[in-house]
């Protein structure tokens, strides 16, 4: 296999990485079958019965499985920023990357915050 076989299929190997590491990390949301006698069953755990503890619930998985990633990203910025040995592109395209990650980031934790906030106001108004 040349090297451009390699880098055609990487994407689709690293996709299928992820569905895969996103089954594992949401399966516990998902409880087993319950006996239903009427009406819809509820797939999911008790704890996630409502859609703002569902939505909750799974920007904390997000977080939890971004937060490495992020790590990981930080890191090979960082590398690049080492290996740049003062080469002005080399240079602008490290610290293109270190911006975007910390953007990526921000969006990431910003929107599970937002959530949280939002479903502890929505809470709090019903009165659950």
């Amino acid at each position: 296999m040349s090297k451009t076989d390699a880098l055609k299929s990487s994407p689709r190997l690293v996709s299928r990485a992820i569905v895969s590491i996103c089954l594992v990390v949401l399966s516990p949301l998902v409880a087993s079958a319950a006996t239903c006698t009427d009406g819809l069953c509820n797939p999911l755990n008790s704890s996630f019965s409502s859609i703002p503890a569902f939505i909750a619930g799974a920007l904390k998985v997000l977080v939890i499985v971004a937060l490495p990633i992020i790590a990981l990203f930080i890191v090979i910025s960082g590398f690049m920023f080492v290996f740049a040995l003062g080469n002005e592109g080399k240079l602008t395209k490290a610290k293109e990357n270190f911006v975007y990650v910390i953007i990526g980031a921000l969006l990431i934790l910003g929107a599970w915050v937002i959530a949280t906030l939002i479903g502890g106001t929505v809470t709090q108004i019903v009165g659950n």
